[in-house]
C-alpha cells in the first residue's frame, strides 16, 4: 500500500511538472509572436517618414528603409529645406539612422555673385537689436557650397547667421565654422567703450551713419580685432590707435580692409 501511494505521488509530481513546462513554453512562444508581430518592417518605417515629410516643398523627395535605415534622395529648393527633411526624418518612430542625399537645386548662381549677395545680406542682419557691429562673419563660397566662419558675438546672432545663409536661394551646402565670443562683463565693457571711441572720432563718425556699421568690433578675453572696410588708409590707422586708446585692452590686431587695395589673404 506504501509502495502504491509513493507511485502515485510521483506521477502526480510529473504530471504537474510536464502541465507546467508545456504552460510556460505556450507563454513564451505567444510573448515571442507577440514581439514578432509588433516588430516594424522596413515598409512601416518607410510609410512613418513618407508622412512625416507629407508637405509641398518635400515633393520631389524620395524615402526608401533598409533594416532600419533611412535613405531620402530626390531635390529641394533650398538647403534650409534638406536639412529639416533630414531632421523629420531622424525624429520618426524607429530609424536607425538617416543617409541623406537629397540635392539643392533652385537657381544657379556663379560663386562671386553668391558671395557678394550673402556678404550684403549678412552685413545687415539683426539691426538694430545692437549686436551688428560686433558680428565678424567670413565667407567662402565653391560650386555653390558656403563656409560661413568668423565669430559671433552671441549664440542668436550666429543662429540668425546660418538661418540667412541656408535659407538663400543658390546655396547648395552649408559648413558651419563660426564660433561665439565667451560671456564675458570685462570685454561686454571693452566692446562698447571701443565702438565709442572708434566711431566717436571725428573723422570715422561717418561710418555709423550706415546702420551695418562697416568697421567690425571683435573681442575675446580682452584682445580686439577690427575688421571690415574702410575708405583710406587714414581711417584704418585712426581706427587701430582709437581701439589701442580703451583701457584693459590687451591687443588690437587691425585687419581693417582699405577700398581699392588687394585684400587680405
Amino acid at each position: 500500500m506504501i509502495e502504491y501511494r509513493v507511485v502515485r505521488l510521483l506521477e502526480v509530481i510529473a504530471l504537474a511538472s510536464a502541465l507546467s513546462f508545456g504552460t510556460t513554453t505556450a507563454v513564451r512562444a505567444q510573448a515571442s509572436s507577440g514581439a514578432a508581430a509588433m516588430s516594424p518592417t522596413d515598409a512601416d518605417i518607410q510609410a512613418e517618414v513618407i508622412n512625416t515629410l507629407d508637405n509641398k516643398k518635400f515633393s520631389n523627395v524620395k524615402v526608401a528603409a533598409e533594416k532600419g535605415m533611412v535613405r531620402l534622395t530626390g531635390t529641394v529648393d533650398l538647403y534650409t529645406t534638406k536639412e529639416e527633411a533630414d531632421k523629420r526624418a531622424h525624429h520618426s518612430r524607429n530609424v536607425l539612422g538617416v543617409e541623406n542625399l537629397i540635392t539643392v537645386a533652385g537657381p544657379a548662381i556663379d560663386d562671386e555673385t553668391l558671395r557678394t549677395k550673402l556678404a550684403e545680406k549678412l552685413s545687415y542682419d539683426r539691426v538694430g537689436y545692437g549686436t551688428t557691429a560686433f558680428n565678424s562673419f567670413t565667407i567662402g563660397v565653391q560650386n555653390g557650397a558656403v563656409t560661413l566662419g568668423g565669430v559671433a558675438y552671441g549664440p542668436t546672432d550666429k543662429d540668425s547667421a546660418l538661418s540667412l545663409v541656408a535659407n538663400y536661394p543658390g546655396v547648395k551646402d552649408l559648413i558651419d565654422n563660426v564660433e561665439v565670443a565667451p560671456v564675458s562683463p570685462m570685454d561686454d565693457r571693452i566692446r562698447i567703450a571701443v565702438a565709442r571711441a572708434v566711431y566717436g572720432a571725428p573723422s570715422l563718425n561717418r561710418y555709423a551713419i550706415d546702420p551695418a556699421k562697416p568697421i567690425r568690433i571683435t573681442v575675446v578675453h580682452g584682445d580686439v580685432t577690427l575688421s571690415g572696410m574702410v575708405d583710406r588708409q587714414a581711417d584704418k590707422d585712426v581706427a587701430g590707435i582709437r581701439a589701442n586708446g580703451v583701457s584693459g585692452v590687451f591687443k588690437v590686431t587691425n585687419n581693417l580692409e582699405v577700398a581699392g587695395s588687394p585684400p587680405h589673404k
